[in-house]
């Protein structure tokens, strides 16, 4: 991605009328330039060849646009990973895996034009119902692909893993520990290094959970390697090898990216390449189609990670979604569904033993339901306690983490052999941890009432032998020599007070908050979720523990209530979490106590900065619009933020001046615009998309003369899907137009595929008001229009760009401060 050029939304960026190839540019209409910035001015390069933007839209776009304003940091300029390492300052750009990409909007306004308006009137009921059939088949796919995708990483991982301890097991049986060591680290390394290469050099995008990209996805950011084939395949096998390997990390937000890949691959609407161009899916090829399988998948993928289908819906409602309507919500309903269905199949098929090691399939299901929880006003304060310590470490883990990653970009962008060394380097580190920790605890001997065989020997459980006597277990060992799904099960354990020693709990609280934090951002998939329900687990055991003598409670429910806690503190999820922990741990009873730890740990760490996965949208550098406009845009209005002059076309235009003007920039819309003969006084037609007017232009409709037509030769030649969006990055560009001279001097009608009700506003709107008409409608481009009359129809373009804290303070150095 990082060499792929993509097109860009047309803004109103300065520009200069200016002639190329002997063709005469496109009119402009003139407005004084805004205020220049500080700092040096960049052109941009890639318009040397027509793949980006004007060349003369760079005059004003300094290298300051790539500072943010951070309102905890007092609303100074804090720069994200995106440092001045590019001269392609035009673009929207952000960081995808480790490298500088350009990136596009989605577009989810329907295109009102002839072509469109025949497509519907043409549409007989059994093409509708086809329609609504592929839909629903399609969801069916998505759910039954996720189900077994997750189900596939659980069971690579418990084998996986479970032949690396039991080799360890071996070794320490024979009190050969140093060989144990060495084949426990080792088999650490190897896992760890060939998740790093596959993800550096093959699908850097794979890299990390994937939610926050996929939440800017379903804002409208597009970036094709972020749901690519490739970025697929990488998240699955590296996320087994990763989890595999003895990291910190989890698989689940992994899960949410796949299932969002699986969808995308799904919703590509068929493929020319590979001649799979089936007629009935071209009604998919549109970006609110696509939207929708896309969300689809990320609630399935949630749904396959935790076993928890109305938790998967209520994420993809509260974290993922950008936009929900009813009927979405039955399709992702119905595809968590299918996953449940699907788990269960493949669940019960692996308690016959057919399955490997550990063979009940993985997927952590915590049951707590043999403990009935009866508490009273004691518990209450103590689970206010929880939520304070959980909204505090989770606040903490935010800045902690944000520190980190910024810390990495600077190693990771040096290259992919770098990548691969740090996390070599943060294995050895893990390794060296969970295997040496182990030695300072003390072992205790065995409970004559333990439920399980006590020490546990060549298989998982709570009592680890390690180094101990017979008769005896490490508890340390329990939590680190194991998978992470079974260190959890051993905290979430009921009737298991005296299990774990205080210190035990207090060093493994502090190895997995550390570990977790180094771990994030190496170039393997890699999921918070897992670490952060570790972590505040084992806090809320050290507190349920300490509060024995006051509590009635168990101390495995303190570990799901701190859990919950650190949760709410870090990703600011409330309603989600609380529906995935009570399908985690089948326990109805604890759900007033949940909600009031979630409630009280998002209330605490609000106050310190913002939610995990938003920070990391940040810092890479995605164009994420929030639901509600910043104070600041209240100041300002529609015409403040657009700047001229604005590349518009006739009617009936010049083919030379058409394609002049896609080569020299990279806009994706350009205004129609009527003036006499044609029309009485200059009016406003609509809104023309590139990606239209090149099929058109390769379609060679042209004329001699410049008269508006009817349009009919238009609509006979072509049809609504031959102006479909094709899969990402396989549409037409300019570079594949062959047109002569003579072909250049004629005219072409663009009426019939004009966007005759393009979404606009007066330049006299607030600005705030601006921002949430164009989030709510998921827009890519909305018109500005002028409040007096005698003036030109449009005086600018509002994209996501033009609402980017960056670009209105680069126009408005002295704007007071967000807050």
């Amino acid at each position: 991605m990082g060499g792929q050029r993509t097109r860009q939304d047309q803004r109103g960026n300065p520009t200069r009328a200016t002639k190329m190839d002997g063709h005469p540019s496109p009119r402009s209409h003139h407005q004084p330039p805004p205020p220049e910035r500080d700092g040096s001015f960049n052109y941009d390069i890639e318009s040397l060849d027509g793949g980006g933007g004007g060349a003369w839209r760079g005059r004003y776009e300094s290298s300051e646009a790539l500072l943010r304003y951070d309102d905890e940091a007092g609303g100074g300029p804090r720069q994200p990973l995106l440092r001045k390492r590019t001269m392609n300052t035009t673009s929207q750009i952000a960081i995808v895996g480790a490298n500088v990409c350009p990136i596009e909007s989605l577009d989810y306004e329907i295109v009102e034009n002839d072509l469109f308006k025949q497509d519907w009137r043409s549409r007989k009921k059994k093409q509708i119902f086809q329609y609504i059939v592929l839909k629903w088949a399609l969801v069916l796919l998505i759910g039954m692909l996720t189900g077994i995708v997750g189900f596939f990483n659980n069971l690579a991982v418990e084998n996986i893993a479970g032949l690396k301890l039991l080799l360890t097991s071996d070794l320490m049986l024979k009190q050969r520990y140093f060989t144990a060591f060495l084949a426990y680290g080792g088999c650490n390394l190897v896992l760890a290094t060939t998740a790093a290469a596959i993800c550096a050099y093959i699908a850097p995008a794979a890299a990390g959970s994937g939610i926050p990209e996929v939440k800017a996805y379903l804002n409208g950011v597009d970036a094709y390697s972020i749901l690519a084939p490739s970025t697929l395949f990488v998240k699955i096998f590296g996320s087994i090898l990763g989890v595999s390997a003895g990291f910190v990390l989890g698989k689940e937000g992994p899960m949410v990216h796949t299932g969002a890949c699986i969808a995308n691959l799904l919703g590509q609407g068929g493929s020319r390449k590979y001649h799979l161009t089936w007629n009935w899916l071209r009604y998919f090829k549109n970006d609110r189609d696509r939207r929708d399988l896309i969300t689809c998948g990320s609630a399935a993928g949630v749904a396959a990670a935790f076993r928890a289908p109305v938790g998967g819906v209520l994420f993809a409602l509260e974290e993922a979604a950008s936009w929900w309507r009813s009927a979405l919500l039955w399709r992702t309903f119905f595809t968590t569904a299918v996953v449940a269905v699907v788990l269960r199949g493949l669940i019960e098929f692996c308690r016959s033993g057919k399955c490997g090691l550990f063979g009940q399939g993985g997927l952590i299901m915590f049951d707590l339901s043999s403990t009935i929880p009866t508490y009273t006003a004691q518990d209450v304060v103590a689970i206010i306690v929880l939520g304070i310590i959980g909204g505090v470490f989770g606040g903490l883990f935010n800045f902690l983490l944000d520190r980190i990653l910024r810390a990495y970009s600077i190693i990771n962008e040096r290259g992919p052999p770098f990548k691969i060394l740090l996390t070599m380097i943060i294995s050895i580190i893990t390794s060296a941890c969970s295997y040496g920790l182990p030695w300072l605890a003390p072992c205790t001997p065995c409970p004559a009432d333990a439920a399980e065989e006590c020490p546990t020997i060549g298989r998982s459980g709570n009592f680890k032998n390690f180094q101990c006597p017979p008769g005896h277990y490490n508890g340390l060992a329990s939590l680190f020599f194991n998978t992470n799904d079974d260190a959890i099960r051993n905290l979430f354990s009921s009737g298991t007070e005296k299990e774990f020693h205080m210190s035990t709990l207090f060093v493994f609280f502090t190895a997995i908050y550390c570990l977790g934090l180094v771990t994030y951002g190496i170039a393997v998939p890699s999921g918070l979720f897992i670490p952060v329900i570790l972590a505040g687990a084992t806090y809320g055991r050290i507190v349920g523990t300490l509060l024995g003598p006051i509590s009635d409670l168990d101390p495995g429910l303190f570990a799901l209530l701190g859990a919950a806690s650190f949760l709410g503190g870090t990703m600011r999820m409330t309603v989600s979490v609380c529906v995935i922990l009570l399908e985690l741990t089948n326990d109805l009873h604890m759900l007033p106590l949940v909600m009031l730890v979630l409630l009280i740990s998002k209330t605490i760490a609000d106050s310190f900065n913002k939610g995990v996965y938003d920070q990391i949208v940040v810092m890479k550098g995605l164009p994420f619009m929030e639901a509600h406009a910043e104070p600041f845009m209240r100041n300002l209005v529609a015409g403040d933020v657009v700047s001229g002059p604005l590349i518009t076309f006739s009617g009936v235009e010049k083919v030379g001046n058409i394609v002049h003007a896609l080569r020299i920039t990279g806009h994706n819309g350009f205004p129609v615009v009527d003036e006499p003969p044609v029309s009485e006084a200059p009016e406003l037609v609509g809104l023309v998309l590139r990606s239209h007017l090149l099929v058109l232009l390769k379609g060679r409709s042209f004329m001699k003369e410049k008269v508006k037509t009817s349009g009919s030769f238009v609509l006979r030649r072509f049809g609504a899907f031959d102006f479909a969006k094709p899969g990402s990055g396989k549409g037409l560009k300019i570079e594949d137009l062959d047109l002569t001279d003579e072909e250049l001097d004629m005219y072409v009608d663009l009426h019939p595929i004009t966007n005759t009700s393009p979404y606009t506003v007066v330049e006299t709107m607030s600005l705030a008001k601006a921002a949430v008409l164009f989030r709510a409608l998921g827009l890519r481009h909305l018109l500005v229009v002028p409040k007096t009359p005698g003036r030109p129809p449009i005086v600018g373009i509002l994209t996501r760009h033009d609402f980017m804290h960056e670009h209105i303070h680069g126009l408005f150095p002295n704007l007071g401060k967000s807050h």
